[in-house]
């Protein structure tokens, strides 16, 4: 090849290769930078130890101080156990939701780690989306979509702010948490138990569609995997099932009994964890009791107006109650759930719910070795309003 020849073929890649840098430039935020343009690249690499999770984008750090007007207080939409979190604004105009791994916080790069790692395989219309991380010295984000509503226990346990949640509302939440917890069950490319289930991690978009959030702590499981017992065990008290907190055994049903936990928080308004009546009893004792007396209906919020839909309300009371059943056995799956919520499916007569902090030493396996399925020999009964 003479020198001609190569001179010009090296001009045209360099024009080939600078018009796919701008058209990459157009259809990309500025603030963003892929793993291999981002100088932090290497040092969550090292983070990550093998490398795995850097399928998701990584964002410069001085960027997302710029977004964050330097994390001013004016920006700060809350705080979590993972930290801070702030509203940004990319150049282009897009609004960023940024987690700040704060230096006290009780977790750390294990959850950081996780997180990136989860979230970034899962896609669903009810999973908050992870639009990227960024880590720079002892810096550790994570940037989400922005949820203009922030979460649900924003507006549920806020005397101001619960009335603008009507049933139509709360419903729709409801079933929407059913389905994303069902995809992370047994539809995802993982089978994931989330393992801190609460209101506080149910992200609400501008029409109050809800996103489950923060997987700091949730466990992948194998897809014939049934049970794991730990020895650290990690949650919020009121919405961890018994023979998770008592036992460290996670399944499933551990993300179902805190599905059970937000039915009859969404149809009270209370929180479990804060609520105490004149007997002693939380939310869910107190809830069981009413049921058993025939006065369910007097959990209802009050701020619910007339706007409840009578059939619905007790449906999702006996979904919510079967799914804190004290046994794991006997709470359903989140297929069933889903199944009871969408259809004329008849609901299943729950029994004794876990409100006395007890649990049995029975494993879950064996417990349903005895009993195969969600529903079994439980009495079937149409619900009827009064």
């Amino acid at each position: 090849m003479s020198l001609c020849t190569y001179l010009l073929v090296k001009h045209i890649r360099k024009q080939i290769a600078a018009r796919r840098k701008q058209e990459h430039n157009d259809t990309v935020s500025p603030a963003l930078e892929t793993r291999n343009l981002s100088p932090y690249a290497s040092e969550l690499a090292i983070v990550m130890e093998d490398g795995s999770g850097l399928d998701s984008p990584l964002f410069d750090f001085n960027r997302v101080i710029t977004a964050t007007s330097n994390f001013s207080q004016e920006s700060k939409l809350g705080e979590g156990g993972f930290g801070p979190v702030y509203k940004g604004k990319l150049p282009g105009g897009q609004a960023i939701a940024v987690k700040r791994l704060s230096k006290s916080s009780g977790q750390g790069l294990k959850e950081f780690k996780n997180e990136v790692e989860l979230i970034s395989k899962l896609q669903h219309r009810n999973l908050v989306r992870l639009l990227g991380c960024c880590i720079h010295g002892e810096e550790k984000l994570l940037i989400y979509e922005f949820m203009p509503n922030k979460s649900l226990d924003a507006f549920l346990f806020d005397a101001t702010k619960r009335g603008l949640l009507d049933w139509k509302s709360r419903y729709n939440i409801v079933e929407g948490i059913a389905r994303g917890l069902l995809y992370l069950h047994r539809d995802s490319r993982l089978r994931i138990i989330h393992r801190d289930l609460k209101a506080s991690n149910i992200l609400l978009d501008e029409q109050f569609n809800p996103r489950i959030s923060d997987f700091g702590m949730a466990r992948i499981f194998g897809r014939d995997q049934s049970l794991e017992r730990t020895g650290t065990v990690v949650g919020t008290i009121g919405y961890m099932s018994p023979e998770y907190a008592m036992e460290g055994q996670i399944s499933e049903k551990s993300d179902v009994f805190s599905f059970g936990v937000l039915l009859l928080e969404v149809v009270s308004g209370k929180r479990n964890n804060h609520f105490v009546d004149e007997k002693g009893l939380n939310l869910l004792g107190y809830a069981w009791t009413l049921w058993k007396e025939n006065r369910i209906l007097e959990l209802i919020d009050p701020s619910l107006g007339d706007s409840w839909s009578c059939s619905e309300v007790l449906k999702i009371i006996q979904v919510g109650l079967l799914c804190v059943q004290e046994f794991p056995a006997d709470r359903p799956s989140m297929s069933l759930v889903v199944s009871m919520l969408t259809s004329d499916t008849n609901v299943p007569v729950p029994k004794q719910v876990a409100f006395f902090g007890r649990c049995h030493s029975d494993s879950i396996s064996s417990m349903e070795s005895k009993q195969t399925g969600s529903a079994n020999d439980l009495t079937i009964s149409k619900l009827q309003c009064r």
